[in-house]
């Protein structure tokens, strides 16, 4: 609810601005600079994102997850979205996922909000070629049956896991 009433809030302050910076300008200076922030988003979304893309594919191809890359996406989409949406205060906000610098202050301050959550809790590379995710897991000698466990069952499939037809089996 609190969410809800955030947005409901933020929409009706950018509207506000709008309309009071529009009487003051004019309709048609104020159509061309919410047309304009609009294309001016959308092309540093296309540039920022075409590179986000290829830092995640390097990071893939080490072996690593790319986690910042995906932080970073989720920004541009983000900053995309508001930049579509007319008004001065969602221009500002959208501006300000896309540019990095103050993407990184954007996420400097979201880390230390209180309740964050991290992106994956444990130490994990994806390998490519393998089967998926494999987890870094260094056992304590509180799990050590749990360890053991773990690793009794590593290669047995799972449900859902393909199984090829041995040829020589015919």
């Amino acid at each position: 609810m609190p969410i809800l009433l955030f947005f409901t809030l933020f929409a009706l302050l950018d509207f506000a601005i709008l309309f009071s910076v529009g009487s003051q300008i004019g309709l048609l200076t104020t159509l061309v600079l919410v047309i304009g922030t609009g294309f001016l988003g959308l092309h540093l979304v296309k540039r920022e994102g075409v590179s986000t893309l290829q830092r995640a594919q390097q990071r893939f191809a080490q072996g690593e997850i790319p986690s910042d890359e995906l932080m970073t996406g989720a920004a541009l989409i983000f900053g995309g979205a508001l930049l579509m949406a007319p008004g001065f205060l969602s221009d500002a906000l959208g501006f300000m996922c896309l540019l990095p610098n103050s993407r990184r202050l954007l996420g400097r301050l979201l880390k230390k909000l209180p309740g964050r959550m991290s992106v994956y809790s444990m130490h994990s590379r994806y390998r490519p070629g393998n089967t998926g995710w494999s987890e870094d897991v260094s056992p304590t000698s509180d799990s050590s049956d749990a360890s053991e466990e773990m690793t009794s069952r590593s290669n047995d499939p799972l449900e859902g896991d393909f199984l090829g037809r041995d040829e020589t089996r015919r």
